[in-house]
């Protein structure tokens, strides 16, 4: 089993004077352009309408979006679909600037084979927990069976992973927040932000939300760079 060294956050060009320079690169690049493409060639489908009964829905371009296995509009397709859709510009924007931060420096950290295959982990690691803790709710929490023809969509589980691994490999890496607008280091933000999502996801707020998608993203991530660091990989 091949054992590659992990770059540190002052062996590259993606960090300059305790602040990230971003540069895109090209896994980052093409996965930008497959999902803007994908949200604005999507809109040809139309967005979905509601009828008087569940069987009187038209979907429109929402059938590419994640389902509940036991829903009749789940389709196998949409395990992989529903990482590159997003429901509107704002989300859209949000998930490809984090894609657009984190990415370029794990890409060069990790090299791009294995940062295709950490994106897809992560995003259906995401998945995983997000399905099962709708099984949880379903058959043990007394959940309206309603919740199993909400659909789910979005990067953002794959999102939360390149996060993970980024406070990861760069623990003391400083980033510039957004909101609010203070410096903070990768490892406490990464800490905060999960922190902050799984109250979420267990105090049920921010309904619509998947939050345990994204808790599941962030801990698929961290547990595969623990993995390759500790047992190297064949990618």
């Amino acid at each position: 089993m091949a054992h590659n060294k992990f770059l540190k956050p002052n062996s590259n060009s993606f960090f300059h004077t305790g602040t990230v320079m971003l540069r895109i690169t090209d896994v980052v690049k093409h996965l930008l352009i497959i999902n803007i493409l994908m949200f604005f060639g999507t809109l040809l489908m139309g967005e979905p309408t509601w009828g008087a009964s569940l069987n009187d829905m038209e979907w429109g371009r929402y059938i590419l979006a994640i389902f509940y296995p036991a829903s009749p509009f789940f389709q196998p397709y949409q395990i992989v679909t529903h990482m590159f859709m997003h429901g509107d510009i704002t989300h859209l924007f949000f998930n490809m600037f984090g894609l657009f931060m984190f990415g370029p420096p794990l890409e060069a950290a990790l090299g791009p084979k294995r940062f295709l295959y950490f994106y897809l982990f992560t995003g259906f690691g995401a998945l995983a927990l997000h399905l099962f803790v709708k099984y949880v709710e379903l058959n043990f929490l007394g959940a309206d069976p309603i919740i199993m023809h909400y659909p789910a969509l979005g990067a953002s589980g794959a999102i939360f992973g390149l996060l993970a691994g980024f406070g990861t490999l760069f623990p003391n890496q400083v980033i510039q927040l957004l909101f609010p607008p203070i410096p903070m280091k990768a490892k406490y933000f990464v800490l905060i932000y999960g922190g902050i999502e799984l109250f979420m996801g267990f105090g049920g707020a921010g309904s619509g939300v998947a939050h345990f998608a994204h808790v599941g993203g962030a801990v698929f991530g961290f547990l595969l760079i623990l993995y390759w660091q500790r047992f190297g990989s064949r990618l």
